[in-house]
Formats: structure tokens, C-alpha cells, sequence
């Protein structure tokens, strides 16, 4: 037997007429007379009596109907599901990302991609940028974001965004009324650094020492949410990454360009092994159109 017979089975049940099954079907009535014709030679016996030119189903039909019934429910769930799935609004993605995107901005993408889909689930988790290359690397997450100076580790990374590191200052602090702040406009400035395990941190205090500033560097945090609290509490200036800038609320905090200007690329990494899924492709096209609207133009190279 086959899905097509079993088909036919049920919409005579249903219609109570082969005229009405074949409707049903969308086939001609000579189609579903076979269709019906054919299961009762592979089953081995009647499905139905023929009563006054009407076709009423034997006591066999009736119990083989509840199990075709259940079967073919299925099969419609399973259609169902394989549209979803092509249809995108059915899957799960379990994203890697650093913190600078994951602690505020990447959750209101998320947000905005479930609002369209859904269905999908997605699992998100905050590590370290390296972390979450060695997560895409040993396939222990379907996509990675992470933030790095000019740093591609993946050959499978797309650029979401090439931003520049922003001067946060306290809301009228003495140079809040420049355009652009250099590391000279910094001298005796108490600075809100990194840590010297973060390679960014390296990066900063060579640029400072190139141009011969000095800096009192007494306070000192790896995140830069962080930093732009500490600068609100007028604790020091800090250089941060454009998207803390972007997720900042407030008042308290002006943000400047810095040159000389540093570069923060913002990558998606992608699975190592064969091509994204649709619903991979998809969530990397939802969140370069996020950001492209939501980071200003002058917070970009």
C-alpha cells in the first residue's frame, strides 16, 4: 500500500462519496475508484458495501481508519514542520558571543529576529572573544560573535562591522566641547583601562606612550559597559567600543572620536565545516541589517 491510497481511504470516509473524495483530492472520481480499488487488493479484503449506489464503510474499514487516520496526521505534521523549517520559522540556534555585543545589543536582535520567526529557539551564551572561536572550531555552537582589533582567527568570519574605539567622558568634563580628543588632550587624565590580560589594553597604552602622555591609571575593568558607569560616577575618561556606546542610556556620558583612530572589528563566525543553514544565513543577514541601523555612521570606519 501507499500514502496516495491511504489518502483516498480516508476522504471516502470523510466525503462519504467517491465524487466528494475525489474533490477532496483534487483527482478524477475514476482515480479514486482505483486508489481505493488497489488497497483493498493489498490489504486482502472489502473496505467498503456497496448500499443504494452509496459506499458504506465495513466494521474493517472503521478500525483501519483510526490507525490511517493517526498515521496520516502525522505525515501532516511532519509536512508542516518541513514548511516551517523552509519557511524559517522553525529551528534553534545556539549563538556564541562576546560581551560586548551580548551583555545588551545581541539580546534586542535576538529579540527582534524571534518577533519574525516564531518558532525558532535560540540558545545564547557570553565567553571571551578567543572562547568563542575555539566554540566554532570544535562545532560546540551553530554561530560565534566576536569583537577584535583587526583579528580574523576564522576563515569562515564575516564582517558585521568595522568600528573605531570612542572617547567616553563624563558630561562636562573639560573637553566635552571637541570633536575629536587625542592622547595629548589626556595628560594627568585619570583613565579607566582594560586589564593587561586583554590584548586592546596593550594596543592603548602603546599609543599613549608613543605620544609620551601619562595617565593615572588606578581603576580597571575588562568590560566596557562598565567603564561607561565608572565615567558617569566621573571616575575618569575610558576608550570604548562603539556598540557600549550605542547601548549606553543616560546623560552622563559624552562620547568623542579618538585618533589616532583605533579599529574594532565586529565578526560573525560561521560553521567551519559546509555551508550555513538557512536559518544561519538568515539570522546573519537579521543582525547586519540591526546593525546598520542602529550604530550611527560616525562611530564607523
Amino acid at each position: 500500500m501507499n500514502l496516495r491510497q491511504l489518502e483516498a481511504f480516508r476522504a471516502v470516509i470523510l466525503g462519504q462519496t467517491v465524487t466528494r473524495a475525489a474533490e477532496m483530492l483534487h483527482i478524477s472520481q475514476p482515480a479514486a475508484t482505483r486508489l481505493i480499488a488497489s488497497l483493498e487488493e493489498d490489504i486482502g479484503f472489502s473496505l467498503f458495501d456497496r448500499i443504494k449506489g452509496r459506499l458504506q464503510p465495513t466494521a474493517e474499514a472503521m478500525t483501519l481508519y483510526q490507525e490511517v487516520q493517526r498515521s496520516l496526521l502525522g505525515v501532516e505534521r511532519i509536512a508542516r514542520t518541513a514548511q516551517d523549517i523552509r519557511n524559517l520559522k522553525r529551528g534553534s540556534l545556539h549563538i556564541a558571543c562576546a560581551p560586548a555585543m551580548g551583555l545588551s545589543f545581541l539580546p534586542r536582535a535576538i529579540a527582534a529576529f524571534m518577533a519574525e520567526h516564531d518558532q525558532v529557539q535560540i540558545s545564547l551564551v557570553v565567553h571571551s572573544s578567543r572562547e568563542v572561536v575555539d566554540l566554532v572550531v570544535g562545532q560546540r555552537c551553530d554561530l560565534g560573535l566576536i569583537v577584535l582589533p583587526n583579528t580574523y582567527p576564522s576563515p569562515r568570519a564575516e564582517k558585521l562591522l568595522a568600528t573605531r574605539m570612542l572617547c567616553a567622558l563624563p558630561a562636562g568634563h573639560r573637553l566635552q566641547d571637541r570633536q575629536t580628543i587625542r592622547p595629548e588632550d589626556l595628560q594627568g587624565e585619570r583613565f579607566i583601562s582594560y586589564p593587561q590580560s586583554i590584548g586592546s589594553r596593550q594596543h592603548i597604552d602603546a599609543i599613549f606612550a608613543a605620544h609620551g602622555v601619562e595617565r593615572e591609571l588606578r581603576l580597571e575593568t575588562q568590560l566596557s559597559l562598565p567603564m561607561c558607569m565608572f565615567v558617569e560616577q566621573g571616575l575618569g575618561v575610558a576608550l570604548v567600543d562603539a556598540i557600549s556606546a550605542v547601548e549606553y542610556q543616560g546623560n552622563g556620558i559624552v562620547f568623542r572620536a579618538f585618533e589616532p583612530a583605533i579599529e574594532m572589528d565586529f565578526s560573525m563566525l560561521l560553521p567551519i565545516h559546509g555551508p550555513p543553514s538557512k536559518l544561519q544565513a538568515s539570522f546573519l543577514e537579521h543582525t547586519q541589517r540591526f546593525i546598520e541601523a542602529q550604530v550611527p555612521t560616525q562611530y564607523r570606519f
